[in-house]
């Protein structure tokens, strides 16, 4: 897995044979297909592992956060961008990777979403002011504004700063969200 890690974030998934990251983590064929169906499967447990991080990660920070929308926006996006960016190859692999591996990570990725849709509707749930808009839709919404902010940090000439991606993706939270712009 830490050989697919590393390939499967560069090169990336597709440039990745089973020989390659056989060759990578010094163990036969056989040995791999007694772990893993394929290539395929071993991305979707290393996505499914990253994911699963990340919303532990998130969720803790939520529930530390101050009881406010703002206080609990801010801990949230700061807590997922910075563990995210923290190794870039968690990053390509749940930002990039996912989009280009095709119909392999569809469900994987769907399951992702919605879990992070959820975390995001149970932490601002008492301070929504934008009754008659679906909150799921809003959820999924701003989970594709952070999305395109990390892919950006990834592929850009000059990343932005990382406290640039988080005052960012928080007034996008906050304005979604129907609460007056942050103090």
């Amino acid at each position: 897995m830490t050989a697919a890690y590393t390939l499967y974030a560069k090169p990336g998934f597709a440039a990745t044979t089973i020989e390659r990251l056989c060759s990578e983590a010094r163990i036969s064929n056989r040995a791999f297909y007694e772990c893993f169906g394929g290539r395929e499967e071993l991305l979707q447990a290393l996505h499914e592992r990253c994911v699963e991080e990340s919303l532990a990660v998130v969720a803790k920070a939520v529930q530390e956060a101050p009881n406010t929308l703002e206080g609990r926006i801010q801990a949230g996006i700061r807590a997922y961008i910075e563990f995210t960016t923290a190794d870039w190859r968690r990053a390509r692999i749940m930002h990039v990777e996912v989009r280009r591996s095709g119909d392999v990570l569809t469900m994987s990725r769907q399951r992702a979403v919605d879990a992070f849709a959820r975390l995001i509707q149970e932490a601002s749930a008492d301070f929504l002011q934008v009754a008659p808009l679906n909150r799921r839709l809003l959820a999924l919404g701003v989970i594709g504004a952070l999305q395109e902010l990390l892919i950006e940090w990834l592929l850009a000439d000059e990343q932005p700063d990382i406290d640039e991606l988080v005052d960012a993706a928080a007034h996008i939270f906050m304005r979604s969200l129907g609460s007056p712009e942050p103090a």
